[in-house]
């Protein structure tokens, strides 16, 4: 069976003796001590070499399945799922204010390494919200935020990108996706998007897509593309489903 070791040292060594991280102006910085940083990674290191790494095999040979509309991970997928979640590492660098636990970037990108390398598979469920999950962070308004950052952070729901169709890959000027504006402010999205990575399975309560589309009447090409949050399902005014 192939196996995974997590270059710890390799990274303790860029973080403080290459970059000098507690040395920098950077606000967060000056708090990410040796021993601090050590835990950290080598924590992750654990759950990446003992847990993910082990499910390339059986993602492998099981893949996902398609039975009744719905779609299964691989074996032993869920369960590892939870393990991320129950140890925060979705929102690592993400805000308090929303459940994370506000690390310096820099420590996020050491952490998704290894868990990239781990299982690339695996790690694209969480690893897209976090996509999705940062782009409502920079652009949605506060009530979006609210509504669907905790849960994003957290994975209790998880986020994806819809970007292709099919007759337009890197040219996404030409999609005919549409969004037709609605009396309540909401718009209806109508359109045909392919190869959305993690765009339904069986880990999460809610899927949060983030939609490419044109609003009716827009600019011809690229520069009437807007993005829009579609939820697999519909989120009530109180976050219920």
């Amino acid at each position: 069976m192939p196996s995974y070791t997590p270059p710890t040292k390799d990274m303790q060594f860029i973080l403080h003796d290459v970059l000098n991280i507690t040395g920098s102006d950077i606000p967060g910085y000056d708090e990410l001590e040796a021993d601090f940083t050590s835990a950290i990674l080598d924590e992750a290191g654990k759950l990446t070499s003992e847990v993910l790494a082990p499910l390339n095999v059986v993602g492998d040979k099981e893949g996902c399945r398609l039975e009744n509309g719905v779609v299964y991970t691989p074996a032993g997928f869920k369960d590892a799922f939870e393990q991320v979640k129950e140890g925060g590492w979705p929102g690592l660098d993400m805000p308090e204010e929303f459940g994370g636990q506000n690390m310096p970037y820099v420590i996020g990108t050491a952490v998704g390494e290894m868990f990239s390398s781990a299982n690339m598979a695996f790690t694209m469920y969480q690893g897209l919200t976090h996509g999705a999950a940062s782009a409502i962070l920079a652009h949605g308004t506060q009530a979006q935020k609210e509504t669907y950052l905790p849960k994003m952070v957290s994975c209790e729901w998880t986020g994806t990108m819809n970007l292709t169709e099919p007759h337009c890959g890197t040219d996404l000027g030409l999609m005919r996706t549409k969004a037709a504006p609605q009396d309540d402010g909401s718009y209806k999205i109508t359109g045909q998007k392919i190869f959305i990575s993690a765009g339904e399975h069986d880990m999460a309560d809610n899927i949060i897509h983030l939609v490419l589309a044109k609003i009716e009447g827009g600019p011809e090409g690229i520069k009437g593309v807007s993005l829009f949050i579609v939820p697999k399902i519909l989120v009530n005014d109180d976050g219920s489903l």
